[in-house]
């Protein structure tokens, strides 16, 4: 037999032998590394948790309204309705924001007093027992202008008795005036410098940033970047964080 026909004899042994080798590699990686479905099948109980927790993902990043359409955003008002995420998961599965000021969550928020738009004086202290959210924002900020139909909803489904709304900006009075007229926006708008405002609030480094405080007056959660209806929500469902 010639040497060309010996290498011609030897490669389907060889063929056959690689397949055979790679198919008991493969065999041996799954084997030793079962993926998340054969966990989750061990337990029926953790195949529930499990369409849970993609539920919630859903649910938190809902699209966000057209504003060039004039798209009314809405949602329904049965908080009840949606298990409670807790802060960690609603901080991880986040897309266009960051949580910031980390070693003030369970603090209470320094006090201070504002005047807005309107005249009224606003202390941030006569608002325990209810939640409070503070926006700082600004006109010319284009993620403030995306996030702006967000808090228009949050503001047209949880009524002021539950939830204080004060939204900062240190642009001129009759700017944001203007603005807040134009905008239709429902929630209480401030013209201020925030420079004269207690540690953290002076320190904003970037907008749209905001801060939750909890009805007994502690910071639960500080944001810089936009915010969906469906975060807001679920971060003002959510318990604080155990400090």
């Amino acid at each position: 037999m010639s040497e060309q026909q010996k290498q011609t004899n030897l490669w389907p042994v060889v063929f056959t032998s690689a397949v055979i080798l790679v198919a008991v590699v493969i065999w041996a990686v799954v084997k030793k590394q079962p993926g998340r479905s054969a966990e989750l099948s061990r337990n029926p109980e953790n195949i529930q948790a499990e369409h849970q927790r993609q539920h919630n993902h859903e649910h938190l990043f809902e699209p966000l309204p057209s504003e060039e359409r004039g798209e009314p955003l809405t949602e329904s008002t049965d908080n009840d309705s949606q298990p409670k995420m807790s802060l960690n998961d609603i901080v991880r599965y986040a897309r266009a924001w960051g949580p910031i000021y980390t070693s003030w969550y369970g603090k209470t928020a320094p006090d201070f007093t504002l005047t807005d738009i309107s005249g009224k004086q606003h202390k941030l202290s006569d608002y325990r027992g209810k939640n409070v959210m503070i926006i700082f924002w600004a006109t010319w900020c284009r993620p403030c202008l995306i996030e702006m139909p967000h808090l228009i909803a949050l503001r047209n489904i949880i009524n002021e008795d539950k939830l204080a709304m004060l939204a900062i900006s240190n642009e001129h009075s009759a700017l944001v005036e203007k603005f807040v007229e134009n905008k239709k926006m429902n929630y209480t708008a401030f013209s201020s410098d925030t420079r004269a405002m207690p540690f953290p609030f002076n320190r904003i480094r970037g907008i749209p940033c905001s801060f939750f405080i909890d009805p007994n007056g502690k910071i639960k959660l500080a944001t810089e970047g936009t915010l969906s209806l469906g975060e807001m929500k679920a971060i003002l469902q959510a318990d604080s964080q155990t400090q």
